[in-house]
């Protein structure tokens, strides 16, 4: 009974082994993970479709609930592969919707520090509050195409049984170029803050609302959720960028732990960051974004806040 016992259990440990191999991951997802990111995912895009309408901020519905969305679909194949762990439609399906989905994310952020940056003052800026916009949105473009153009072709690859390095190779450009991106936005974020708090400006005929009202408690709390998605939205970022260096078989993509850490719940928090840390809570509903007094032109015309306290 005992030699039975052993020989039986080396058997289903042989064919555990053959399952892993065969299946694309090499390994095989997490049933409750998997569940848990789609329901964590939900919550927060439901949240931000509320706040959305709430607020009636509607690029948000572009952004931050579209990337909630994204990453749905993504977690959903990761849960379909879980129970069917060899299939190749589901697993091409999260490989592709996971490496963008975070892009549209990333221009909700662009899009918020354009805003402070208007209000507390142009002049302080290395750019206008909208060429941060458009510059750093068009990257966000750029990289999205990549890597979508990088996932199809390395998952056209997949299927042919065919090597999907190359393909591979174009997402990792992507999310190189996306991730310089982000890395350059928070260093210029970083400085204009510097610049403001020690009044430094770049252009002083530029002008900007007095700084008592305009870094009001909303503007700093907006700017710590800033910051919080930033960090989170960049360390995902640096993971993705070594997973792809690694290569398309390597270690680390083959390494469920950190896809499901330095991936998935990395999103997770920027999202529900930017649900406490709503810009239609601390930055005002859409009349005050387009208020008179926060558009550029006027924004020119206030004068040094200095001399305006």
């Amino acid at each position: 009974m005992a030699v039975q016992d052993v020989t039986t259990s080396a058997i289903i440990a042989a064919r555990a082994g053959v399952h892993v191999q065969r299946n694309p991951y090499g390994y095989v997802p997490t049933e409750w993970i998997c569940i848990l990111f789609i329901v964590l995912f939900s919550i927060s895009t439901a949240i931000h479709v509320g706040q959305t309408f709430w607020s009636r901020l509607w690029w948000l519905f572009g952004t931050t609930a579209l990337a909630g969305l994204i990453e749905i679909i993504g977690w959903s194949g990761r849960l379909w592969s879980s129970i069917s762990p060899t299939l190749l439609d589901p697993f091409l399906m999260q490989i592709t919707t996971t490496i963008i989905a975070p892009t549209p994310l990333i221009a909700a952020n662009f899009v918020i520090l354009g805003q402070i940056i208007k209000r507390l003052g142009q002049q302080y800026s290395r750019l206008t509050a909208m060429w941060y916009t458009i510059i750093f949105c068009s990257c966000d473009v750029v990289a999205l195409i990549v890597q979508a153009v990088g996932g199809a072709k390395a998952s056209t690859a997949v299927q042919n049984n065919q090597d999907p390095n190359p393909g591979g190779h174009i997402m990792l450009g992507g999310i190189a170029f996306q991730l310089a991106a982000v890395s350059i936005y928070m260093i210029l974020a970083a400085e204009f803050l510097l610049r403001y708090h020690f009044d430094k400006p770049y252009n002083r005929k530029g002008g900007a609302l007095p700084k008592s009202y305009a870094f009001d408690r909303g503007t700093k709390y907006m700017v710590i959720g800033l910051a919080l998605d930033g960090v989170f939205i960049l360390v995902r970022s640096i993971y993705r960028t070594i997973e792809l260096t690694d290569g398309w078989r390597g270690r680390i993509i083959r390494t469920q732990v950190y896809f499901n850490v330095l991936d998935g719940a990395m999103i997770v928090l920027a999202m529900f960051t930017l649900n406490f840390f709503h810009p239609g809570l601390l930055l005002g509903k859409a009349d005050r974004w387009n208020a008179k007094q926060l558009s550029e032109g006027d924004s020119e015309t206030q004068g040094d806040p200095k001399e305006t306290v």
